[in-house]
């Protein structure tokens, strides 16, 4: 499983110590994220809008340029079949104008004329003359008609009232698809004849399929009931009907946004052929189209997600990076502060334990001198010399002024080195000094005190009251730790030619694995309800790292906690009080020697 704890920052589960009750006088997490949101919504906004404001120019114009695009060959291609029934229009009334109509009427002459019609431009038929009376006069053609009266019909009435006529397409006789084509021609005389002509289909089919197009579109003509007049791809065959609603026509060409029979988006392009009854139309999927737009979009938002990740990544390293610093440096001025705060207490301590000391030795010394004098009357007085009883309760009095003197002098030595000052210091004279008072407790609960010091120890340089302090500390945490009968094993030893090592190990209840790396934190404490504090070993961390030494704790649950101080035999130049304020959360970031496993 995945363990995520070591990705969070030093800083997420602090907790101001000066915060009070509602913790809610400085949140680190709090400044982090509201760093992160600033920066995020800062960096992020003006590129957001302009990738959203890019998406739908760029889409309006591809979809205008799709639609211009689809105008322009709808336009192209309705003109084109313009020109194919203009020309043939334009054909019969030069026919008309150019034959007299006794002309047209002589035997083979409409066929000469068919037949150059269909030499020189193709797609004729057929051509007949019918006369005001609805009987065609003349006919050249396939049908091998001769004359006759022919029913009269919307072809007739038209061109009869306007002059031209265009029908839609149909089969004739000969099952062939055709239309027809009929011009009205005035005489001199008075009265009109109709030249009448059967166009080709495939007229109108051969411009459509030019069109170049997408294997997804299509283009057809229909006729003003919607009926195909030329085969489709998807809407079926000629003569079948389009399941399309086709708009009310207009004079020019457009292009609109409907919806197909399978409920897609289609692109339309409509545009009426001039003079016909014919709507040329233009499908395409607006899928296929906007593919072409699409598939570079979405590797542009592929290349933005990948920006916007890397400014994601970027601004919370950066954001993580500045508050872990700020976290430090706060760490710094608190242990700072409490470094003062605990030294002032020490000496205030150490003040008043010289005063007391000062105080007792005088009493002391009156008591010595009377019990002193008593004994000697009793040893002169033969009455009571001889009295053992009376000769031992006064040398009883004697060891208890002994014993109350060389406590006074403990207290006193112990004060006179609390100030900062470099001397020559003894540690196994200091050690033993500091376990002295801690002599009757040990006696009391039956703990074992051993201190064993492996090779010769050279007297050093050091500052005498912070060592003083160091194991002072170290001890009374030992002591505290464990349970009545333990052991405590003080070790001292040479590290290389430069240091001392001192190993202080207890059979207390051991520190849990994921508080290791904390112990020495300020105000952080496994004695919770028992009067800990938790400056004790942040002090003596700062205490150590001021000397130029080093700190090490290793710990298992139930078995016992061994500190090891390293410490110079040379005092560092320019040491301060500032450099036992690093924080000792950074200095384990940065590779500090806490370290876990067994003390060889």
């Amino acid at each position: 499983m995945l363990n995520l704890s070591r990705f969070k920052p030093r800083f997420w589960d602090h907790r101001d110590a000066a915060s009070g009750p509602g913790g809610s006088h400085f949140s680190f997490r709090r400044k982090w994220l509201m760093i992160v949101v600033f920066t995020t919504v800062v960096t992020l906004t003006p590129l957001l809008v302009m990738t959203l404001m890019d998406y739908r120019l760029t889409r309006q114009a591809f979809e205008s340029e799709a639609a211009m695009g689809t105008a322009r060959m709808v336009s192209n291609t309705w003109r084109s079949i313009s020109f194919l029934l203009s020309q043939r229009r334009a054909a019969l009334e030069f026919v008309a104008r150019d034959n007299r109509l006794s002309d047209l009427l002589a035997p083979g002459r409409l066929d000469a004329i068919l037949a150059n019609l269909q030499g020189g431009m193709g797609g004729f038929v057929d051509l007949a003359v019918v006369d005001t009376g609805c009987t065609v006069q003349a006919y050249a053609g396939p049908l091998g008609l001769k004359s006759g009266r022919v029913e009269p019909a919307i072809c007739f009435d038209q061109v009869a009232a306007k002059g031209f006529f265009i029908s839609d397409v149909s089969v004739d006789r000969g099952k062939n698809h055709g239309l027809v084509v009929a011009i009205r021609h005035d005489l001199e005389a008075g009265g009109f004849f109709v030249l009448r002509s059967t166009l080709d289909a495939g007229l109108l089919d051969l411009p459509v399929l030019q069109l170049a197009m997408d294997e997804g579109d299509d283009a057809f003509i229909v006729n003003s009931q919607g009926t195909l007049q030329t085969p489709s791809r998807r809407y079926g065959s000629r003569f079948e009907k389009v399941n399309l609603t086709i708009p009310d026509t207009a004079d020019d060409t457009r292009t609109l946004r409907t919806v197909d029979q399978a409920g897609r988006f289609v692109l339309m392009g409509i545009a009426p052929i001039p003079d016909s009854p014919f709507l040329l139309m233009m499908i395409r999927q607006e899928s296929g189209i906007m593919d072409l737009w699409l598939k570079p979009r979405m590797r542009l938002i592929g290349f933005l997600l990948f920006s916007i990740a890397m400014i994601l990544v970027s601004i919370l390293g950066v954001a993580t990076y500045l508050v872990n610093r700020i976290h430090a440096a706060d760490q710094r001025r608190v242990q700072a502060l409490h470094q003062v705060e605990y030294a002032n207490k020490l000496s205030s301590i150490g003040r008043l334990a010289s005063g007391v000391a000062h105080e007792i030795n005088n009493p002391l010394a009156i008591i010595n001198q009377k019990a002193g004098l008593i004994k000697d009357l009793f040893t002169i007085n033969s009455d009571y010399s001889g009295n053992e009883k009376l000769m031992r309760l006064v040398d009883d009095v004697l060891a208890s002024v002994r014993r109350c003197g060389t406590i006074t002098r403990r207290l006193l030595d112990f004060a006179r080195h609390m100030e900062s000052s470099i001397e020559a210091v003894d540690i196994e004279a200091i050690i033993r000094q500091v376990l002295s008072f801690m002599e009757k407790e040990a006696e009391r609960r039956c703990i074992v005190v051993s201190v064993a010091v492996q090779g010769s120890i050279p007297v050093f340089e050091s500052d005498r009251g912070n060592v003083q302090q160091i194991f002072l500390n170290l001890i009374n945490n030992a002591f505290a730790a464990m349970a009545d009968g333990g052991r405590l094993d003080v070790t001292i030893e040479r590290k290389g030619t430069t240091h001392i090592a001192v190993t202080v190990a207890d059979t207390g209840h051991g520190i849990p694995e994921a508080d290791l790396k904390r112990v020495f934190e300020p105000f952080f404490s496994t004695r919770h309800g028992h009067g800990g504090t938790g400056l004790g070993l942040s002090v003596t961390y700062g205490m150590v790292s001021e000397m130029g030494g080093e700190i090490t704790v290793n710990s298992q649950p139930n078995r016992g906690t061994s500190f090891t101080v390293s410490l110079p035999l040379k005092a560092p130049q320019g040491s301060s009080a500032a450099a036992c304020a690093v924080s000792p959360a950074n200095r384990a970031a940065a590779g500090s020697p806490i370290t876990e496993g067994k003390t060889k």
